[in-house]
């Protein structure tokens, strides 16, 4: 998770790392805001002052010339696994094309694995390296229009994640007495964290071969389709796996066992797709219950809404693992132990959501939104999170109706926190506010609402999002200028309160003495319209009155102070009566 689990939804705050306190003119007016009791939500969003980052932050997340000059076509990252010494061993051969001349390019490795050599047409080529990047030089111009490859061979021990998937690295565990269990998560920080890439989400490799060696007796699955299984002299076996797709980085997976193995088939929008599902041996029996009880209602669904799974070519995975999940393109990271809901809870503090395996639905919504769809910026991972949480939502539709629906994304308000923009800084790979998940939802269950309540035109404008940008990368701003033509309205203001501001917009409305009551929007964003809902109490359906940040009246008759009803069950705002 999906999600810093990166995908996996967090419990505490992405930021809170970054921030240690508050100074003493912010502690001051805090106090000021609680002494006036001030209505407006907005009076209390107050933000921790923004995180410093380093020159290793900017080489990591910004698109230099050295990155942009070449565009990754191909990889086979072949490594050999040490378990007994936590170690990994091997090789990455990039293909690329330039996309202009250059002598000098930059991939990314963790400084705690060596590079031994860097190799291109049978020689050795001269790399230098700062923080986690390495720099290479070549003998000659490489020309645009060119396609070349050159091999990097490293080794060493790779960062152990303590807290995986919330942190990165490999996970080196045990199960059924003793036995070996060993996987990857590295969403957020980098797939860099163990193997040599080009390690930012604007260039996702066109495809890619994934040779893993592990010991006699263990089993890699990794992404994509099985090629071959080859035993290997002293007592080795390497599993060779094939990646037709695009894929980014931070999907890119092993995860090592003694593992069982047993196939499904859905029979989905383009034809039969492949189930195959990887699992400790101890735990077939509830496997087959559980993911016979939750996959195929998933996909069912997420086609439904948002069109063919996309990636038929490289099948549908479920991989047990030893971390709680996360969305590995095509091979789906596992670790909810067989029970409904989020480790056996209910985010929603509904009751819908202890119906179905969370990690089954959220992860694998992820293929739509994530891995089809990608952010270029890690800073707009909103994109991922918010329409995968909503995702949710909409499969709780699916299965028991839209009033089950509306109560669940209510629910899902009590995890946000209002303590950061979704948004995160550019170009210093850094994740915004884990609000992208549930206020993220919330924000698309509105424009719904407010702006496509028919749900067939709902569906399609969702379907038409996973064709417009089938395996591509993303901005924001794509995303919202393609819900501005499908809507014919200008929703940018909307998107920017809710995804670059801390404060939900806010309805004032002012009962004068005389005349029909006035509504206005207090928001951060100039130029804010949003439809609001309103009507008398228990008089039937809810009226659409535009409304923007100056005040107009609301031409409802008979509408009073005691019996103004605004709709917040679908639409998250604030109220304020004057």
């Amino acid at each position: 998770m999906s999600g810093s689990a990166r995908s996996v939804y967090r419990p505490t705050p992405f930021f809170a790392h970054h921030y240690t306190g508050f100074s003493v003119r912010l502690s001051l007016l805090l106090l000021l805001v609680a002494v006036l009791g001030l209505r407006h939500p907005a009076a209390a969003q107050l933000l921790p002052a923004a995180p410093t980052f380093t020159r290793a932050d900017s080489l990591r997340g910004h698109l230099t010339p050295l990155r942009t000059c070449y565009d990754i076509n191909y990889y086979h990252l072949d490594v050999r696994l040490d378990v007994a010494g936590r170690a990994i061993r091997g090789s990455n051969e990039f293909r690329f094309t330039a996309t202009r001349d250059f002598t000098r390019l930059q991939f990314d490795l963790f400084a705690n694995l060596a590079v031994e050599k860097v190799e291109y047409g049978g020689r050795a080529l001269p790399f230098t390296r700062e923080a986690n990047a390495v720099f290479v030089s070549f003998p000659e111009t490489i020309k645009q229009g060119r396609r070349a490859a050159f091999t990097v061979y490293y080794g060493g021990r790779p960062t152990v994640a303590e807290n995986a998937p919330w942190d990165g690295g490999f996970v080196f565990a045990e199960h059924a007495g003793g036995q070996p269990w060993v996987a990857t998560a590295c969403q957020g920080v980098g797939a860099s964290i163990w193997w040599p890439c080009k390690d930012h989400q604007a260039d996702e490799v066109d495809s890619m071969l994934i040779s893993v060696t592990v010991p006699r007796g263990l089993t890699d699955v990794s992404n994509g389709r099985l090629r071959r299984t080859t035993r290997l002299q002293g007592g080795a076996t390497r599993f060779d796996w094939f990646v037709g797709n695009p894929i980014n980085n931070y999907n890119v997976a092993l995860n090592v066992a003694n593992y069982a193995h047993f196939q499904d088939t859905y029979a989905g929008e383009q034809g039969p797709l492949s189930l195959d599902y990887w699992v400790l041996p101890e735990n077939l029996g509830k496997a087959r219950t559980q993911f016979g009880e939750n996959v195929k209602p998933m996909l069912q669904s997420m086609e439904y809404w948002f069109g063919p799974y996309p990636f038929y070519q490289d099948g549908y995975k479920l991989v047990e693992t030893p971390h709680l999940g996360m969305e590995h393109q095509s091979a789906v990271a596992y670790g909810n132990e067989y029970q409904n809901g989020y480790r056996g809870q209910d985010r929603s503090d509904t009751g819908w959501g202890l119906e179905w395996d969370f990690i089954i639905i959220h992860e694998s919504g992820h293929e739509w939104f994530g891995n089809n769809i990608t952010s270029q910026d890690i800073a707009d991972m909103w994109i991922h999170e918010s329409f995968t949480t909503y995702s949710e939502a909409l499969f709780v539709e699916s299965r028991f109706g839209k009033d089950a629906a509306r109560q669940y994304i209510r629910g899902q308000r009590h995890n946000i926190r209002h303590d950061a923009p979704i948004i995160g800084p550019y170009e210093v790979n850094e994740e915004g506010s884990s609000d992208m998940y549930d206020k993220g939802s919330n924000l698309l269950h509105l424009i719904r609402t407010a702006y496509v309540p028919d749900d067939a035109r709902w569906r399609e404008l969702l379907r038409g999002l996973s064709r417009t940008f089938y395996h591509q990368t993303v901005t924001t701003a794509q995303v919202v200028d393609y819900f501005n033509r499908q809507t014919g309205q200008n929703l940018t203001p909307v998107f920017d309160q809710y995804l670059r501001h801390t404060s939900l917009p806010t309805l004032e409305v002012r009962f004068p003495v005389t005349g029909p009551p006035l509504a206005r929007w207090i928001t951060e964003v100039p130029g804010f319209e949003l439809p609001a809902r309103v009507r008398v109490a228990g008089s039937g359906e809810y009226q659409n009155i535009l409304v923007s940040t100056i005040f107009k009246p609301i031409d409802i008759p008979n509408l009073t102070r005691g019996n103004l009803e605004v709709d917040t069950e679908n639409c998250y705002i604030g109220t304020l009566l004057e």
